[in-house]
């Protein structure tokens, strides 16, 4: 059983924006890092993010950025330094001024609580790109007072 997931979705906004609203740590902390990201992502940098749902900051590493196109991220699986997720994001230009943001995850371990985790972030990553969306296209906060 191979562990992995792909999770899309479209923003009505130019993929420029789309991917700043990522990489920037201010403007991810306003719609996804409830608890805040500290760090901006660059190819071989070390960030933090923390969310109040999952309280406590927990390294992220940035295996590499390609500006409007691709990130690449890893962290610990399971919290386990044995183990790590590794996470894509692409951003895609559409008609329109639109985007196409795909995530996708893999490398958790062929176990109950792997594929617990695994289903968890594929939950996750799905209300990120529906909080994206709220947060670019509306100025909404969807994840505001949802997890406290």
């Amino acid at each position: 059983m191979d562990l992995r997931f792909t999770v899309a979705g479209r923003i009505s906004k130019p993929v420029e924006e789309v991917f700043e609203a990522v990489v920037a740590p201010e403007r991810l902390s306003k719609y996804f890092t409830t608890g805040g990201a500290r760090g901006r992502l660059e190819t071989g940098a070390e960030v933090t993010w923390d969310f109040h749902d999952f309280p406590g900051a927990f390294p992220v590493l940035v295996q590499e950025v390609v500006p409007n196109e691709r990130i690449v991220l890893q962290w610990e699986a399971d919290g386990t330094t044995a183990t790590w997720t590794t996470v894509t994001m692409e951003f895609s230009a559409l008609d329109e001024g639109r985007s196409l943001v795909r995530i996708s995850e893999f490398g958790w371990p062929e176990t109950q609580a792997g594929l617990t985790s695994c289903f968890g972030n594929c939950e996750g990553w799905t209300a990120m790109l529906c909080a994206m969306k709220a947060w670019l296209e509306h100025g909404i906060n969807l994840r505001d007072g949802f997890y406290k």
